[in-house]
Order: structure tokens, then sequence, then C-alpha cells
């Protein structure tokens, strides 16, 4: 009996998925963390991790690319770590609503805008609804993220607002291993197989 070649093209999409780090996740770019699947085909994946906040703030971002502005209220809010690809570059994750230069549609309700025309809204005050910054992206070759998953590194829930705009950074991991029912604190790094 002949097998069907082995193929890397998913025939599932995780965009607009989180994926969960498993305890057996030695990456230190990764352990700990919850990455937000924005684009998921044949060809790779890209995330951005969304439990990370660096040293840089918003408004310190947006002096340093000189956009200061009247963005009081967000002198305080944490720029994220995105993943390790591309840090210098920053992405906005954000409500939909109004169309901005460059934006990935990942949902009916959620965009990744990576042109400046929504850093200078931010600026002055006419930032969407709901929205973060990240430095850096998580990426992934074609069938890698399939490969990781496979070797029980990832767990994935479907994504919610209430996670990625509402609840607080260091809160998020436990909730969204909650969306699962599970304790991570419970979980081991082994896998078993069957």
């Amino acid at each position: 009996m002949t097998q069907a070649p082995k193929t890397t093209v998913p025939d599932f999409s995780l965009s607009g998925h989180l994926l969960l780090a498993m305890p057996n996740m030695l990456d230190p770019n990764f352990a700990g963390a919850v990455v937000y699947v924005c684009e998921h085909s044949s060809k790779g994946a890209m995330g951005l991790v969304i439990n990370r906040p660096t040293d840089l703030t918003v408004a310190g971002l947006l002096d340093k690319i000189d956009l200061g502005g009247q963005a009081a209220a967000t002198d305080t809010d944490p720029v994220l770590f995105g993943g390790p690809v591309a840090g210098e570059r920053g992405f906005v994750l954000h409500s939909g609503g109004k169309v901005w230069n460059s934006s990935l549609v990942v949902t009916d309700d959620i965009r990744l805008t990576t042109s400046k025309d929504i850093l200078e809204a931010v600026a002055q005050g006419q930032a969407p609804e709901r929205w973060f910054i990240t430095l850096g992206y998580a990426g992934w070759s074609e069938g890698q993220l399939e490969e990781e998953l496979a070797q029980n590194a990832w767990l994935t829930v479907p994504a919610n607002d209430d996670i990625l705009f509402d609840t607080p950074l260091q809160e998020r991991f436990a909730k969204a291993y909650a969306l699962l029912g599970i304790d991570p604190l419970l979980l081991s790094g082994v896998a078993g197989h069957a």
C-alpha cells in the first residue's frame, strides 16, 4: 500500500488564535509566552507575543520617532515585546474600524497595522478604540509551527478581545489557559504518547 506524500500545507488556519507555551518551551523568547496568531497559511505563520512588556512606554516610543503629542493617556502604557524578528519594527494590533495605509485583516474585528499613520493618530489622541503596540514579531517558516505543535510545544485556543485588550499583561498567560479549563501550574513538560 502506498502512502500519500507528507505535506506541510496546513488544512486549518490558526489566525485569530492564541498559542500558549507549554512548560517544556526552552526558547527564552517564548517560555511562558502567549502569542496571538495574526496570519497562518501554507507559507508559514506570523504572530505577536502579547504578555511581555518592554521598558519602553508608548509615549517614549512616540518621542523617539518624533511623534510626541497629546496622548497623555498612553504615557505609562508599555510597548510589548512582540517577538524576536524585526525588533526595531513596530506593529499595532487594534480593533477594526478606520482603514490605515498598511493593515492586515486578522478577523472581522481585529487588524494588524504597520504604517506610520496609525502612530500619528495615537500621538494625536485619535487611536483606535482598543489597541497596543509591539516591537518585533514571532515568525514561523513553512511547516515550522505545525512541527512545533506536533512536538507539544504549544497549546492553541481561539482568542478573545478580553484577553487581547482588557486583561493585565501578567494575567494573560493564566487567563488564556483558563479558556481551556487548565491550570498551567499543573502541566507537565513531558508529553505522553499512546
